[in-house]
């Protein structure tokens, strides 16, 4: 039997995260209503051994919403032991490649395991053309599975939807998502979402210039995701690029440093704060504490770094 002691030592290594006074190891035996999974925390397009590319998923009753499709997002899911045919919904913040690139593979990858049911997506516009997109880049291959191996079209499986401007953009009986507009240079068709269920409220920053209008939108939730840049690991990008100067000026211009991210906290008030989308995400040698001083000079609440696999529950 797992000891408790035990169970605590997996927590820290990206298991089941307890903040309620429940103990970790009753939690271990049943899965809470709602949660999040981090999929992939590291933010930017490059691949490495170390964090997966940018990927979360929110299940809700037993509901499965991946928000972003980063490179890796299948392989996350199942090693997060989810049914890649079980995905009802896909959420796009933009179209930047670390968050979009698997979107399209991850529909076929749940089609390959089985799919029936329909996936609805949601992203800025441009996502219904990118879905069209890649079924004529796949048409050869679906066309003749569907003929050979008696599968459905996944063509009409995944329907994908534009969102044009702020608002909710979907709503179930379990949960209800709406979209805020944030401005990631040189991208305005960006999107946080807000996520309102029975257990309580999760926002997800989306990537993000600094933007305390974020801080209104996110305000009294009870997680707050936000994005993280932490300045003085810029140096160490820099050496593994070719664009090095163009690329710096776009980091400090698009994204939220860790102290910024105390004032966005400031203004929230949420009862958890998670780091992720970690900017850089493949310096090992960045700790915890290090990510969270910044924050720490604005944001006296509860925050955390988030790690691939690792789970929130809901209520914190």
């Amino acid at each position: 039997m797992l000891k408790r002691r035990d169970f605590l030592k997996l927590t820290a290594a990206g298991g089941l995260i307890s903040l309620t006074g429940t103990s970790a190891f009753a939690e271990s035996s049943a899965k809470p209503r709602t949660r999040i999974v981090f999929l992939g925390t590291k933010g930017g397009p490059r691949i490495g051994l170390g964090r997966s590319n940018p990927a979360n998923l929110i299940m809700v009753n037993n509901t499965p919403i991946v928000l972003d499709c980063g490179e890796g997002v299948s392989h996350q899911l199942v090693a997060a032991k989810v049914p890649l045919q079980s995905i009802k919904y896909i959420l796009l913040s933009h179209l930047h490649s670390d968050h979009d690139l698997e979107y399209g593979n991850l529909a076929y990858n749940a089609w390959a395991t089985g799919l029936k049911t329909p996936i609805h997506s949601f992203g800025p516009k441009g996502t219904e053309a990118m879905t069209k997109a890649y079924w004529e880049v796949n048409k050869f291959d679906i066309e003749t599975r569907i003929t050979d191996e008696g599968r459905p079209d996944l063509r009409k499986l995944l329907i994908a939807k534009d969102i044009d401007a702020d608002g909710v953009v979907l709503k179930t009986d379990d949960v209800t998502i709406t979209a805020f507009r944030t401005p990631h240079p040189p991208i305005t068709d960006n999107f946080a979402y807000k996520f309102e269920t029975a257990d309580g409220t999760i926002v997800f920053s989306s990537d993000t210039e600094y933007n305390p209008k974020l801080g209104e939108f996110a305000k009294g939730c009870d997680v707050l995701v936000h994005e993280a840049l932490y300045v003085p690991g810029i140096d160490g990008i820099m050496k593994k690029v070719t664009n090095g100067a163009s690329l710096r000026k776009h980091l400090l211009a698009a994204h939220t440093t860790t102290e910024d991210i105390g004032r966005i906290a400031a203004i929230a008030k949420p009862k958890l704060l998670v780091l992720s989308h970690l900017v850089p995400g493949d310096n090992d040698s960045i700790t915890d504490d290090q990510w969270l001083e910044g924050v720490r000079k604005h944001f006296d609440g509860k925050a955390i770094v988030a790690k691939d696999l690792m789970e929130v529950a809901l209520p914190v």
